[in-house]
């Protein structure tokens, strides 16, 4: 394999570029021609191909986004739009790609794969942490990061005025962001779409805080849970805590950008090269993932579709830690 691509695709994870970086550098150190993408699988019908060298991944490892660029393809979705798309690697002389991004992206990627059996390895980028075969995909560290430090600024406020607040987290169908943040930042609940917790658990748990003299509250909420959004929640509450000051605050794409911590600096590079070279010894239709520190493998049907779960210990732990 002498001429490999890279692409970074669906929603951007701090940590990208040094995932990038690490890829390219890979790519050279192995004397293979090295090629970037960009906007991902629309870019790619669309022939936005271009060498990439050494000096292009100069001075990006500690910026947030993808100097890549990245968007969404409903062409590449239709077997028209993938035709084109391998018709433009045919051109380019392409044997291999490197595909960086979530459940979306290996889903395209492996679809392509079983229509023209072109080798890929993908690196898991996505902050929402919910890919089956790593402890943690690139931007979800800097993610908990960022809304933990949101955390800790909003209670101060919440403390000053004796205040409830309800703070919403990005985690569509996982509740990993949530979690972390909540238990970093000492919140009294913590909302997540694995579990059901019903208005009257909040109620109830509020309650109990104000009885052992609590004044104020944090309430961290996952954007998937079932009980709604955090507005939604927080009116249900109100309903029955009149007299409380209730708040809400969405935290939003804020926790998408950034620069990416070291942990993902380090994490990202890592699962780069781990992909790169994975490739390069034969390795396709692959995840590279760390597991207990380890580079492995997982094919793209089990990273999408098996279940990463929560680990129970930490749900527990929030019920202890906040009495």
């Amino acid at each position: 394999m002498k001429r490999v691509a890279v692409f970074t695709s669906g929603g951007d994870a701090p940590g990208m570029n040094a995932c990038i970086r690490a890829v390219v550098r890979g790519a050279i150190y192995h004397e293979v021609e090295i090629f970037g993408i960009r906007y991902g699988y629309d870019g790619m019908i669309r022939g936005d191909i271009f060498q990439m060298s050494s000096h292009s991944v100069s001075n990006i490892v500690q910026r947030g986004g993808t100097i890549l660029k990245s968007a969404r393809s409903k062409e590449f979705t239709t077997p028209e739009g993938r035709r084109k798309a391998y018709e433009q690697l045919r051109k380019w002389g392409i044997e291999g790609l490197i595909a960086i991004g979530g459940d979306g992206t290996f889903t395209g990627a492996s679809i392509f794969y079983n229509e023209y059996e072109l080798p890929t390895v993908g690196a898991p980028g996505t902050i929402d942490n919910d890919l089956y075969g790593t402890d943690y995909t690139i931007g979800f560290d800097t993610a908990v990061n960022t809304a933990l430090e949101a955390i800790d600024k909003i209670r101060d406020t919440a403390d000053s005025h004796d205040r409830v607040f309800f703070i919403e987290v990005m985690g569509r169908d996982s509740g990993y962001i949530a979690i972390q943040s909540g238990i970093g930042g000492g919140a009294e609940l913590v909302m997540v779409p694995e579990t059901l917790t019903s208005v009257d658990d909040v109620i109830a748990t509020l309650k109990q805080g104000w009885d052992r003299a609590k004044t104020s509250s944090i309430v961290v909420v996952a954007e998937g849970e079932e009980e709604g959004t955090a507005h939604e929640i927080a009116d249900k509450v109100k309903e029955h805590l009149k007299q409380k000051d209730l708040r809400v605050t969405t935290l939003g794409h804020v926790q998408r950008g950034g620069r990416p911590s070291a942990f993902d600096r380090i994490l990202a590079s890592r699962l780069g090269l781990g992909a790169l070279e994975g490739l390069l010894a034969g390795q396709k239709n692959v995840a590279a993932g760390i597991i207990n520190d380890k580079l492995v493998y997982t094919d793209f049907k089990d990273a999408i579709s098996k279940e990463k779960p929560l680990n129970p210990d930490l749900i527990r732990m929030v019920n202890i830690l906040s009495i």
